[in-house]
């Protein structure tokens, strides 16, 4: 007879195991370190990995947790970007006091777009949002004397990150700097999810009238986790403006939200790690099938995104949890030594 788990008492005990970090996640972060031991050539691919993780991040909270559909994310990214460049041409260069700026800008924007985005679910959302998405992207197109127009942002310069460390073309600077970033507001976004109110945009996703029904403030709740997914996405725009030195408007385009979509998909969208092992995987796989053929890259990709859906509807990330929820696999498991389970 298999093993019967602890029972968990409560919320909060549920709660608090989920906080636990597990030995595979202290692994994964130590693993983000090897570019710069095993693959210190590709250390600006892996800040571009980086960064389009945490704006795949934001995206999980709204989509993943709360379940926001949105096709026009890549406005909050593509706002926090300028935000960051136009600082920084017309005269502050300093990154992190940047980062904070184009966070809260972006953030300012999002709450804006919450008292609308509350009211809808569903087909209208994305409708919503992507019209959100393309007049965001005709207004910074129209106004050339401020973004650049069509040519792009010139005359970025960052300062050296604390007053040392320059941004140089081999991405040294760039990586460690967009790690960081990406792993403190992971910290944020783990200890949102699990906490009460991730348990309530959860319950919100499931059935959001009977969350009303039950005195569940939703409305709230989800125009404060639209506030947040902006003001993230608006930092990882921050982040390619200050690590390239350029903005033009591919940071605002349809392309970037759909890819987006793409990842989630690809990782398994409400796992948290979901969007950030999506990215990895696409950028990834973006980079070496456009260097075989640079024409039809997509084709690949399409190919990987069919295979996903048809045999792994939840995402790599849920397939490898049925794999190891099954009980084959555990009773397997019980038989290695507690250091090899990873047991706490």
């Amino acid at each position: 007879m298999a093993s019967v788990a602890p029972a968990i008492s409560g919320p909060h005990q549920y709660l608090q195991a989920q906080t636990r970090w597990s030995r595979v996640e202290i692994a994964f972060w130590l693993a983000t370190l090897l570019p710069f031991v095993v693959a210190p050539n590709y250390l600006v691919l892996a800040s571009q990995v980086a960064i389009t993780a945490l704006f795949a991040l934001s995206l999980d909270l709204i989509l993943g947790y709360a379940g926001i559909v949105s096709l026009g994310h890549a406005a909050f990214f593509g706002f926090g970007a300028y935000t960051a460049g136009i600082i920084s041409k017309y005269g502050w260069g300093e990154p992190l006091s940047g980062l904070l700026i184009s966070g809260i800008a972006a953030g300012l924007l999002g709450y804006l777009m919450s008292f609308v985005i509350a009211r809808f679910r569903h087909l209208a959302l994305i409708m919503i949002t992507l019209g959100f998405g393309f007049l965001l992207l005709e207004a910074a197109n129209s106004a050339s004397w401020l973004t650049g127009g069509a040519d792009g942002l010139q005359g970025v310069r960052m300062w050296p990150l604390l007053g040392i460390f320059k941004f140089d073309l081999w991405g040294v600077t760039s990586y460690w700097y967009s790690l960081i970033v990406l792993f403190l507001l992971f910290l944020v976004s783990r200890r949102l999810i699990h906490s009460p109110f991730g348990l309530s945009l959860r319950g919100i996703r499931e059935n959001i009238v009977r969350m009303r029904a039950i005195g569940a403030e939703s409305r709230a709740h989800l125009q404060k986790v639209y506030t947040i997914s902006a003001a993230m996405a608006g930092i990882a725009g921050a982040v390619l403006t200050q690590t390239t030195e350029t903005v033009s408007l591919g940071v605002l385009d349809f392309q970037r939200s759909a890819d987006l979509l793409v990842m989630l998909i690809l990782g398994g969208a409400g796992r948290l790690y979901g969007g950030i092992v999506g990215a990895i995987l696409y950028m990834v796989a973006r980079d070496q099938f456009s260097g075989i053929n640079p024409q039809y890259w997509y084709f690949p990709i399409g190919v990987l995104l069919i295979a996903v859906v048809l045999f792994l509807p939840n995402g790599i990330l849920g397939g490898l949890a049925k794999i190891t929820a099954s009980e084959r696999l555990q009773k397997w498991m019980r038989t290695l030594p507690p250091w090899l389970r990873g047991a706490s």
